[in-house]
């Protein structure tokens, strides 16, 4: 019975990699590849979405164990660091760059199908799967959430009819050392059952420029089970649970700008005593490994994480489907980071503590027939996020006796947030070659948010024994000469922030409601049977957001809006040489309305401080092809590219060479020195994104092989923040001591990074031998540019790696 059934989750299917004599063509054919973008298998060739699938067994000879490494062989997919260990990503210039881990991404994540809102939780998702699913473009209609970038969707390995077990070992260089493994198969008649795990431990990579000691050591351990069960013909159940537990150091940046905030203290008239400290400092080498971050906060991460998906599939009858989905998950994380690339503590995030639960279910209805398919359904999220981070500026320019000697103060961030969706598509074929599609979806949701930031109290090994006082001393203080209602002195613990009357005391309570309706209208039509053609045109949303930021006004605490695209796409697949070679493209245009951004706000007394904001008017607009060809039975070729122009229609906003002006009258002015940005790309959009692989495999005199690989990735240069391509200094703020390493330290240059694999197999299969690497040619690039007060440093990708790894399949 458990194989009559199995063919329903399965999604990838290989053909015969050489014709047998006497067929039709003399060329090998390439594999078919099953996806569920529509929420039911079918050939990718047939699904007029662009869709970019990795199969499991890619990812496995080439490393990619990693949501960084994943973005390497999807172009137009761009990863990010971020200050707080956050991962970042923009799928065609769509992406939200907030550091917060409560904040819901631009590019939606899944695990078959079941939502993972928050991008940490994803962080060990790509361990035994089948393929990852990369759709671009709004994705409003079909799955669990919003998003206005696209989806990834990882599908994991599911149980097969027969008894299968296999694992790998592996070693390389910085002390890497990696295994993993799996046993599946039947366990009865209608059970069936997979375990895998895998675990990495490597050693630090990064290497302090004023010491001896490194950073980057990496430790992580996880695992999975899955059980399908088929107690009738018409019913099937699956189970999948997923754990993973890591201790490792988050990566640490490199110093690239100066820039002090505060040259003069007003309270002495002389300059900060930190200021000579800071200016003193080198840059960081460019090399891979250079970085720097404080001896006694050093960069630590412990990261817990579970979920627990259910799935029911009931066939009411032999066209229409009723699947019930739930899933629960539970994140906590401790972890300190460096900021600022310095053995000074100018930006530190020392502790930070963070968790997640979330509960999501989606129940729909599907149904197909000859010339119409389906679904309807209803999905509900309730999550509560929390965030409690320590930051640490005792060497920076706000260490001065005009702001009390202020340094470390306390973030605190608490949300909860509660989704309710109703959605529908039709596909609908008129003939043999022409088919409408129609969905749309309706989403209401809440988010009720308390947030504090606390004038923090003294802890273990803290560097000033009045760091809370302190703070809590100076907005005493800017309460009493700037607020226009009494207040009570806060003490240590209390919140500092300064409210709608300019005095402190008070947490930030706030609900943002909101609802929208995202919409997809298209066409395909299929051209012979070799060729799709089709159109869209779709309208996606972002929900809002709340940041976890140093705020010393509440407006800087105030959300984001939602945000909307309205999408247009043509594109086109067509399989060509007896289906040897699958030529891939499409072209669109994105109208943007109020994305969203973590921007600066310029403070006079305490200079550049974050805040998120809704950029009115942008566009993005573009070109992208993929080409696959299995030339011979041993030579195999793929290559794709995304093209993009962006640009902003509406925005104006704090810059790096903006300077706070006070209005003369000692009114505390809270934003100015704003800059229009109308014109420029928008940031981590590269104009020119690529790939290209190549694979060749050998006979050997017994019936073995080997095989070669080489992939060549890279991207053009991009900015890393509004202004980033034309970023330079004024005059007055060079002779202030303003330095960086170039004018334009705030843009990205483009990079190629080259891996390389060379493998062997035994005659059975059961044997494989591979010898990787990557980044061979120790390509430097960066991939992020964070400013702090004071300083700028980047985050640059990481150097050579490669390794040795040995697999046997049972």
């Amino acid at each position: 019975m458990l194989k009559n059934h199995k063919k329903r989750y399965c999604s990838l299917y290989l053909l015969s990699a050489a014709m047998t004599p006497g067929t039709a063509f003399s060329a090998p054919v390439l594999e078919e590849v099953i996806v569920t973008a529509n929420k039911r298998s079918e050939n990718i060739n047939d699904v007029g979405l662009s869709i970019s699938a990795v199969s499991g067994e890619r990812m496995s000879e080439q490393k990619l164990t990693s949501l960084e490494e994943i973005s390497s062989v999807v172009p137009g997919l761009v990863f990010s660091s971020s200050a707080s260990n956050t991962p970042i990503f923009t799928l065609r210039g769509i992406g939200f760059n907030e550091q917060s881990l409560g904040a819901y991404p631009a590019t939606s994540m899944y695990l078959d199908e079941a939502p993972m809102p928050f991008p940490v939780l994803a962080s060990h998702a790509a361990q035994d799967l089948e393929r990852v699913e990369v759709l671009k473009g709004p994705q409003g209609i079909l799955f669990g959430q919003n998003s206005t970038g696209g989806a990834i969707n990882f599908i994991s390995s599911k149980p097969g009819d027969e008894f299968e077990a296999g694992g790998e070992i592996g070693i390389g260089n910085y002390s890497r050392s990696e295994v993993n493994g799996y046993v599946s198969g039947p366990l009865s008649d209608a059970l069936g059952g997979r375990l895998s795990f895998s675990s990495l431990e490597t050693g630090g990579w990064q290497k302090s420029a004023s010491r001896k000691d490194k950073n980057g050591e990496e430790e992580y351990i996880s695992g999975r089970i899955i059980l399908e069960f088929y107690p009738t013909d018409n019913a099937r159940y699956l189970l999948n649970a997923n754990a993973w537990q890591e201790d490792s150091e988050p990566q640490a940046q490199q110093y690239v700008a100066f820039n002090p905030a505060i040259k003069t203290d007003a309270a002495t008239g002389n300059p900060p005593g930190t200021l000579a400290a800071i200016a003193a400092q080198e840059f960081s080498r460019e090399d891979n490994t250079a970085a720097d971050w404080s001896a006694d906060s050093p960069p630590y991460s412990k990261r817990d994480f579970y979920q627990l998906v259910l799935r029911a599939d009931w066939d009411l009858n032999d066209q229409m489907t009723l699947t019930a989905l739930t899933t629960y998950q539970d994140f906590e994380q401790e972890q300190a980071t460096d900021g600022d690339g310095l053995p000074l503590v100018l930006f530190d995030l020392a502790p930070s503590t963070g968790k997640i639960d979330t509960w999501i279910s989606e129940l729909r209805l599907a149904s197909v027939d000859a010339s119409m398919k389906w679904v309807i359904g209803a999905n509900f999220e309730q999550s509560n996020t929390q965030e409690n981070q320590v930051l640490r500026y005792i060497d920076s320019t706000n260490y001065t006796d005009q702001n009390a000697y202020i340094n470390s103060s306390g973030i605190a961030l608490d949300q909860d947030i509660n989704t309710f969706a109703l959605f529908g598509n039709v596909d609908y074929s008129l003939n043999d070659v022409l088919t409408i599609k129609i969905g749309s979806r309706y989403t209401d949701s809440s988010n009720e948010v308390e947030s504090c930031n606390y004038a923090a109290a003294n802890m273990a090994g803290a560097i000033d024994a009045g760091d809370g006082a302190n703070v809590a001393t100076l907005f005493n203080a800017l309460g009493d000469a700037f607020g226009t209602t009494p207040f009570t002195p806060i003490g240590v613990n209390d919140c500092y922030t300064l409210n709608e009357n300019s005095v402190p005391g008070d947490a930030y309570r706030d609900k943002l409601n909101e609802d929208n309706r995202s919409w997809r209208l298209g066409i395909d039509y299929a051209l012979l049977d070799e060729t799709l053609l089709y159109a869209n045109i779709s309208k996606g949303f972002k929900s809002g957001s709340y940041p976890a930021l140093a705020a010393a006004n509440f407006f800087q605490l105030n959300p984001v809006t939602q945000e909307s695209v309205l999408a247009y796409e043509l594109g086109f697949k067509h399989a060509l040489a007896g289906n040897s070679i699958q030529l891939n493209g499409a072209a669109f245009y994105y109208d943007y309305t109020d994305k969203q951004l973590r921007t600066k706000v310029l403070d006079p007394i305490f200079g550049f401080l974050d805040r998120l904001e809704n950029v009115p008017e942008t566009e993005v607009y573009g070109l992208e092809a993929d080409a696959t060809a299995q030339l011979t039975e041993r030579l195999r070729i793929s290559a794709a590219f995304t093209y993009l122009q962006s640009e902003v229609k509406q925005y104006q906003g704090a810059s790096f060479t903006s300077e706070a002006v006070s209005d003369g009258n000692g009114s505390l002015v809270l934003a100015t020195g704003e800059e229009d940005f109308s014109g420029d790309p928008i940031p981590f959009t590269p104009e020119l994104t690529y790939m290209i692989d190549l694979e060749y495999t050998a006979p050997l005199a017994l019936g073995e092989e080997w095989f070669v690989g080489l992939n060549l990735n890279g991207q053009s240069e991009s900015d890393a923040a509004f202004g980033g391509s034309r970023l330079s200094y004024t005059q007055d703020q060079l002779d202030a001591g303003a330095k960086s390493t170039t004018p334009r330290f705030n843009e990205m240059e483009g990079y190629r990074v080259v891996n390389t694999r060379l493998g062997y197999r035994s005659a059975d299969g059961q044997w494989r031998v591979t010898l990787w690497g990557k980044n061979i040619l120790d390509e430097y690039y960066t991939t992020n540019v964070i400013a702090s007060s004071d300083t700028s440093a980047r985050f640059v990708g990481r150097p050579r790696t490669f390794g040795l790894s040995l697999g046997y399949t049972f």
